[in-house]
């Protein structure tokens, strides 16, 4: 499947953002979907994951209570939403693919090609 991001961009400490991943292919609905983060001179984390259903999600600690996955399997999106960004959430997003129902936070495998969020003081 191929994934192409959007909703990126600058935003100031405390605001809010969207992110969208659009996805190719005819069986989305049955792949596993995450979003995932990378901050200049760290490795890639795990931010959130959800499953085919809505019914199984998973988030980071650092962002949970602030971020929400969800996604629209008629309109093969998944999305971001973001608030109370704080400047340590500024990174590369990347929206993952992964073919298995279990939810998990490592072992994805198709990936967009990410879009940047800067979190301003």
């Amino acid at each position: 499947v191929q994934l192409v991001e959007s909703g990126g961009g600058l935003v100031q400490a405390g605001g809010s953002l969207r992110l969208s991943c659009a996805a190719s292919g005819r069986t989305f609905s049955r792949y596993v979907m995450g979003w995932f983060r990378q901050a200049p001179g760290k490795e890639r984390e795990f931010v959130a994951a959800i499953n085919w259903t809505g019914a199984r999600i998973y988030y980071a600690d650092s962002v949970k209570g602030r971020f929400t996955i969800s996604r629209d399997n008629a309109k093969n999106t998944v999305y971001l939403r973001m608030n109370s960004l704080k400047p340590e959430d500024t990174a590369v997003y990347y929206c993952a693919a992964r073919r298995s129902a279990i939810v998990t936070t490592d072992s994805y495998d198709d990936w967009g090609q990410g879009t940047q969020i800067t979190v301003s003081l």
